[in-house]
Protein backbone atom coordinates (compact mmCIF):
# COMPACT_ATOMS: atom_id res chain seq x y z
CA UNK A 1 0.00 0.00 0.00
CA UNK A 2 1.33 3.39 -0.77
CA UNK A 3 1.26 6.50 1.19
CA UNK A 4 -1.39 7.80 -0.90
CA UNK A 5 -3.58 5.01 -0.53
CA UNK A 6 -3.27 5.44 3.14
CA UNK A 7 -4.48 8.62 3.04
CA UNK A 8 -7.42 8.16 0.97
CA UNK A 9 -8.36 5.54 2.89
CA UNK A 10 -8.07 6.61 6.82
CA UNK A 11 -10.91 6.65 8.82
CA UNK A 12 -13.66 8.83 9.87
CA UNK A 13 -12.25 9.83 13.25
CA UNK A 14 -8.94 11.09 11.23
CA UNK A 15 -10.90 13.53 8.97
CA UNK A 16 -13.40 14.58 11.92
CA UNK A 17 -9.83 15.60 13.60
CA UNK A 18 -8.53 17.37 11.30
CA UNK A 19 -11.59 19.28 10.34
CA UNK A 20 -12.22 20.00 14.15
CA UNK A 21 -8.89 21.51 14.48
CA UNK A 22 -9.66 23.53 10.83
CA UNK A 23 -12.89 24.56 11.93
CA UNK A 24 -11.21 25.99 15.34
CA UNK A 25 -8.28 27.98 13.53
CA UNK A 26 -11.57 29.37 10.92
CA UNK A 27 -13.12 32.23 12.83
CA UNK A 28 -16.89 31.98 12.89
CA UNK A 29 -18.97 34.05 10.50
CA UNK A 30 -20.51 36.21 13.57
CA UNK A 31 -17.07 37.34 14.98
CA UNK A 32 -15.57 40.71 14.41
CA UNK A 33 -12.11 40.78 12.56
CA UNK A 34 -10.24 44.26 13.84
CA UNK A 35 -9.65 46.85 11.19
CA UNK A 36 -6.33 47.64 9.81
CA UNK A 37 -4.63 50.70 10.82
CA UNK A 38 -5.52 52.40 8.14
CA UNK A 39 -8.69 52.43 8.50
CA UNK A 40 -10.28 55.27 10.52
CA UNK A 41 -12.03 54.14 13.83
CA UNK A 42 -15.53 55.90 13.63
CA UNK A 43 -15.15 57.91 16.68
CA UNK A 44 -12.38 60.12 14.37
CA UNK A 45 -15.15 61.24 12.23
CA UNK A 46 -16.31 64.96 12.83
CA UNK A 47 -19.21 65.85 14.73
CA UNK A 48 -21.98 67.33 12.53
CA UNK A 49 -20.75 70.95 14.21
CA UNK A 50 -17.19 70.41 13.67
CA UNK A 51 -17.98 69.64 9.90
CA UNK A 52 -19.84 72.46 9.60
CA UNK A 53 -16.97 74.76 10.55
CA UNK A 54 -14.61 72.94 8.08
CA UNK A 55 -16.85 73.11 5.44
CA UNK A 56 -17.07 76.92 6.42
CA UNK A 57 -13.37 77.68 6.41
CA UNK A 58 -12.79 75.84 3.77
CA UNK A 59 -15.16 77.19 1.40
CA UNK A 60 -13.93 80.89 2.65
CA UNK A 61 -10.15 79.76 1.53
CA UNK A 62 -11.31 79.82 -2.10
CA UNK A 63 -12.79 83.30 -1.59
CA UNK A 64 -16.84 82.69 -0.62
CA UNK A 65 -18.03 85.30 0.86
CA UNK A 66 -21.49 85.93 2.62
CA UNK A 67 -21.09 82.43 4.64
CA UNK A 68 -24.00 81.91 6.63
CA UNK A 69 -24.64 78.39 8.99
CA UNK A 70 -27.88 77.65 9.67
CA UNK A 71 -28.65 75.21 12.55
CA UNK A 72 -31.27 73.07 11.32
CA UNK A 73 -31.32 70.08 14.63
CA UNK A 74 -34.68 71.49 15.63
CA UNK A 75 -35.79 72.32 12.28
CA UNK A 76 -35.52 69.23 10.00
CA UNK A 77 -34.89 66.00 10.85
CA UNK A 78 -32.73 64.80 7.66
CA UNK A 79 -29.65 66.80 8.48
CA UNK A 80 -27.84 69.43 11.31
CA UNK A 81 -26.65 72.26 9.42
CA UNK A 82 -26.85 74.38 6.21
CA UNK A 83 -23.70 76.06 5.12
CA UNK A 84 -25.04 78.71 2.76
CA UNK A 85 -22.07 80.66 0.85
CA UNK A 86 -21.57 82.82 -2.19
CA UNK A 87 -18.74 82.38 -5.10
CA UNK A 88 -18.72 85.79 -7.78
CA UNK A 89 -18.93 83.97 -10.66
CA UNK A 90 -19.89 80.31 -11.98
CA UNK A 91 -15.88 79.72 -12.09
CA UNK A 92 -16.04 80.69 -8.76
CA UNK A 93 -18.21 78.19 -7.42
CA UNK A 94 -16.78 75.32 -8.98
CA UNK A 95 -13.66 76.17 -7.08
CA UNK A 96 -15.22 76.53 -4.07
CA UNK A 97 -16.88 73.11 -4.16
CA UNK A 98 -13.16 71.40 -5.01
CA UNK A 99 -11.84 73.06 -2.35
CA UNK A 100 -14.11 71.19 -0.07
CA UNK A 101 -14.46 68.29 -1.48
CA UNK A 102 -10.46 67.60 -1.99
CA UNK A 103 -10.46 68.92 1.80
CA UNK A 104 -12.80 67.30 3.40
CA UNK A 105 -11.19 64.34 1.20
CA UNK A 106 -8.17 65.26 3.33
CA UNK A 107 -8.89 66.15 6.47
CA UNK A 108 -11.18 62.95 7.23
CA UNK A 109 -11.78 61.16 4.57
CA UNK A 110 -14.82 62.50 3.77
CA UNK A 111 -16.87 62.88 0.27
CA UNK A 112 -20.48 63.92 -0.10
CA UNK A 113 -23.35 61.33 -0.56
CA UNK A 114 -24.36 63.30 -3.61
CA UNK A 115 -23.50 66.70 -5.86
CA UNK A 116 -25.87 68.55 -7.59
CA UNK A 117 -25.86 71.48 -9.89
CA UNK A 118 -22.20 71.14 -10.84
CA UNK A 119 -22.96 71.38 -14.42
CA UNK A 120 -24.55 74.81 -14.32
CA UNK A 121 -23.12 75.98 -11.36
CA UNK A 122 -25.21 78.77 -9.98
CA UNK A 123 -26.16 76.86 -7.04
CA UNK A 124 -24.09 73.84 -6.47
CA UNK A 125 -25.37 71.16 -3.39
CA UNK A 126 -23.25 69.40 -1.34
CA UNK A 127 -24.66 66.73 0.61
CA UNK A 128 -22.45 65.48 3.80
CA UNK A 129 -25.71 63.83 5.28
CA UNK A 130 -25.10 65.78 8.71
CA UNK A 131 -24.56 69.11 6.92
CA UNK A 132 -25.92 70.24 3.29
CA UNK A 133 -23.47 72.82 1.51
CA UNK A 134 -25.00 75.30 -0.94
CA UNK A 135 -23.20 77.56 -2.79
CA UNK A 136 -24.61 80.15 -5.16
CA UNK A 137 -23.83 82.64 -7.38
CA UNK A 138 -24.94 86.30 -6.46
CA UNK A 139 -27.87 86.34 -8.14
CA UNK A 140 -29.26 82.59 -7.76
CA UNK A 141 -28.95 83.10 -4.38
CA UNK A 142 -31.10 86.28 -4.17
CA UNK A 143 -33.63 84.44 -5.84
CA UNK A 144 -34.07 81.85 -3.95
CA UNK A 145 -33.20 83.08 -0.24
CA UNK A 146 -32.72 79.93 1.75
CA UNK A 147 -31.92 81.71 5.05
CA UNK A 148 -35.35 83.61 4.14
CA UNK A 149 -37.10 79.82 3.57
CA UNK A 150 -35.72 78.21 6.90
CA UNK A 151 -36.59 81.97 8.67
CA UNK A 152 -37.38 79.80 11.61
CA UNK A 153 -33.59 78.15 11.97
CA UNK A 154 -30.56 80.00 13.93
CA UNK A 155 -28.34 82.14 11.71
CA UNK A 156 -25.05 82.21 12.86
CA UNK A 157 -22.79 84.66 9.59
CA UNK A 158 -19.52 83.51 9.21
CA UNK A 159 -16.75 86.00 9.03
CA UNK A 160 -14.37 84.98 6.19
CA UNK A 161 -11.30 83.06 7.17
CA UNK A 162 -13.80 82.14 10.65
Amino acid sequence: MTGSEDARTGDASDDAAILGRIDEERPSRHEHRVLSPTVAPEQQRPTSEELARSIAALAADKKAHDIVELDLRGVLGYTDYFIVCTGNTERQTKAIHDGILRGLKDECSLTPRRVEGLGQARWILMDYLDVVVHIFTPDTREYYRLEQLWGEAPIRELAEGE
